[in-house]
């Protein structure tokens, strides 16, 4: 692959909801500008975008493709992105790398939830965008329908710049209403338009030259005055109007098929601009913002959208460069975190494949291997200029398992695994939960979980899941005083310690106190101390349902010693008794984590989603419509919504989506608390 300046780069991603044909358009890009030799298809595992392992088991894209095409005095970096929503990090991170989206819509289905989450997205980034009508040549496809409810969901001048020719099934080509002529087959060969086609094509060309008159203010005065516009005028206008987001093109292919593929192909050459085009990017550095357009000739300015470990090449970091020249061989800044990278041999990435570059000019997006602390989200640049691009921000993870490793030899190489799985990926975390004592891997869905499990299986860690424990937490509700004796006299050295011990609540339910109000040496300065530490042990493993004891103040008035058996084991044996003496008889009580959630559903299914919150215990804070879809916010306990995802998407057929973040704790009802607690102690005695 030749070196491209920055004027002869175009970036775009493929967006949409799962199955709308994202990686099948790929396949078709690649194959018609001569890439690959025969299409790959998606079932069968040979397509160049879905390559790692678990997308051709699972059969569907789980993350960001690079896949780079020249066409004409061109390359066009073409970003394959996910569709399931778990990945939509995946998604963000991608459309911040390109100039234009082009969003798919399955002519058979229409607008899907997925559909509208990009488009949202696409929205953030200000970008323009494409939109693709695909499986064309589907028995079910009814693009008029199709069409209509693009129109319905979004905002926006939808202009189709083709009509699609056949009836349901037989999709032989389009119309093309800038040339005026029909392109037919899998070469798009030129053939005359259909003569009963002749009065819904003008009224459609009508529509494109109106699109590309109000593209351009010169254009609109001479269409006004009554004149004609040539075809390179209505193409000029057609892509300032773009350029302005005045219009969405609209564009018809099946691409399994090899159907259209290349008149969209010189659509996104002629449409979609240059990096030196696009928007600009805003960067940081010691004297301030600067904003920054794609130059070779300014400062270097990388910013790091996809890391992936590998088994066999080890890590590998997917860049876009935004500004200045990025040299192989070279020694380069993190900004992000302050330290030097060794950067090797620069590649461009087509699917798995690496082609070895010299250099990526400004705009360009590639690859290099085996940084050191680069991850997702950082900048790479010059020390002299230091510049870094802001990380996105991702919404909480709502879906978490409990892991542990299977054997001893998985469990040395869990953390360090785990954790480089979550520089990859920002959407997932890994945390040790000091109230369940559990490694928790938290994500955005069930499967973006699984997901990660199986990569982690891959690279030589053998993971077990199973649903976390709730994080409770055990307080007291009233003051109680109590005392305890510990004597042992077993031959040798004896001991002996007694304490009397008073509990109470501390407003507010959080934190400790440890307090002594003992007075003329009833236990000697040295072992107060002691007693403590006996006390944080219970205060770790609970008294009630082994969850962590918290909103305690602990009070030593008084207490005994032995001159020669009183020692520092014998007064933590006294205070880890005398405390859980003590809490269990102040009205112990559970505390449960409560969440406030935030559902978004078509308003069809509100209903449903209210009802279900009602039995989760759920307290509705509020409700809201906004384009057809109905926002319902509550707090609910962390134990109802544990699986909320897979239920979510079943009874609102994957339409419905939902935030999660922690408010505060509560107590839990009494009829529910001795469930738990009955449930610990059966835990206990099996173990």
């Amino acid at each position: 692959m030749k070196e491209y300046g920055t004027d002869n780069l175009r970036n775009v991603a493929l967006i949409s909801h799962q199955g709308a044909g994202k990686t099948s358009l790929a396949e078709a890009l690649l194959f018609n500008t001569g890439a690959i030799n025969r299409l790959g298809e998606v079932l069968q595992g040979t397509t160049v975008s879905d390559f790692d392992e678990e997308e051709i088991k699972r059969g569907l894209s789980l993350s960001t493709s690079l896949i780079p095409l020249e066409h004409g005095d061109n390359k066009i970096n073409v970003l394959d992105t996910p569709g399931y929503t778990d990945f939509m990090g995946e998604v963000r991170n991608a459309l911040r790398s390109v100039d234009a989206a082009i969003v798919l819509v399955d002519a058979s289905s229409g607008v899907e939830v997925g559909t509208e989450l990009v488009w949202e997205y696409a929205d953030e980034f200000d970008l323009p965008r494409i939109v693709v009508i695909s499986k064309m040549d589907r028995d079910i496809a009814r693009p008029d329908h199709t069409l209509d409810t693009i129109k319905n969901a979004f905002e926006g001048n939808f202009v189709p710049l083709q009509l699609p020719l056949g009836e349901r099934g037989d999709f032989p080509g389009v119309i093309d209403l800038v040339g005026m002529r029909a392109l037919m087959g899998e070469d798009s060969t030129p053939a005359d338009i259909p003569t009963d086609m002749a009065a819904a094509v003008e009224a459609a060309r009508l529509e494109v030259v109106e699109a590309a008159a109000e593209g351009d203010d010169a254009l609109l005065e001479k269409y006004l005055e009554g004149e004609t516009l040539t075809d390179e005028e209505v193409a000029q206008g057609l892509r300032t109007g773009f350029l302005s987001r005045a219009y969405v093109p609209v564009f018809y292919t099946a691409a399994t098929a090899n159907l259209a593929i290349r008149p969209l192909l010189d659509a996104i050459n002629t449409l979609c601009p240059s990096p030196a085009a696009g928007n600009p990017v805003t960067a940081t550095g010691p004297s301030g913002e600067e904003e920054l357009t794609a130059s070779d000739a300014g400062p270097l300015v990388a910013y790091v959208f996809k890391t992936v470990a590998d088994p066999y090449v080890g890590r590998l970091t997917y860049l876009h460069v935004k500004s200045g020249t990025f040299q192989a061989d070279q020694r380069y800044q993190n900004i992000t975190r302050g330290e030097e990278e060794r950067v090797g041999p620069v590649y461009v990435m087509q699917g798995k494949d690496q082609i070895q570059v010299e250099r990526l000019h400004a705009g360009d997006i590639g690859a290099v291997a085996k940084l050191n602390v680069t991850v997702t989200g950082d900048t790479l640049g010059d020390k002299g200029h230091p510049l870094s691009i802001e990380p996105l921000s991702f919404p909480s993870p709502v879906f978490s398992v409990a892991v542990s490793p299977k054997t001893q030899a998985d469990s040395a190489k869990m953390g360090p695994t785990l954790t480089r799985l979550c520089e990859e990926d920002p959407t997932l975390s890994w945390r040790q939960d000091p109230a369940t004592k559990e490694a928790v891997l938290e994500g955005m869905g069930d499967t973006h979980v699984d997901v990660a499990v199986s990569r982690a299986a891959h690279l030589g860690v053998e993971l077990e899941t199973r649903t976390p424990r709730v994080p409770y937490q055990e307080t007291v509700t009233k003051v109680h005083a109590t005392q305890y004796r510990h004597k042992k006299q077993t031959g040798g050295a004896g001991q002996f310690a007694e304490v009397h011990l008073r509990v109470e609540p501390i407003e507010g339910g959080e934190g400790f106190e440890y307090v002594s109000e003992v007075f003329g040496g009833a236990i000697s300065q040295s072992f107060l101390p002691s007693i403590e530490k006996g006390i944080k042990q219970v205060m770790e493993q609970g008294v009630i349902a082994g969850y962590p004891v918290v909103g305690v103040k602990a009070i030593v008035y008084d207490g005994k010693e032995h001159p020669v058996d009183s020692k520092d084991i014998a007064f933590q044996i006294a205070g880890r008794e005398v405390f859980k003496l003590a809490v269990q008889e102040a009205d112990p009580v559970l505390m449960e984590p409560i969440v406030n959630i935030r559902v978004t559903v078509p308003d069809a299914n509100m209903g449903d989603v209210m009802g279900d919150l009602s039995t989760r215990r759920a307290q509705i804070q509020g409700t809201d419509s906004q384009g057809g879809k109905s926002i319902i916010t509550a707090q609910v306990p962390l134990a109802e919504v544990q699986r909320y995802s897979t239920e979510l998407r079943s009874f609102t057929q994957g339409r419905g989506v939902y935030t999660l973040e922690f408010d505060r704790y509560e107590k839990v009802p009494s009829h529910i608390m001795q469930e738990i607690i009955d449930k610990a102690k059966r835990e206990e005695e099996e173990e």
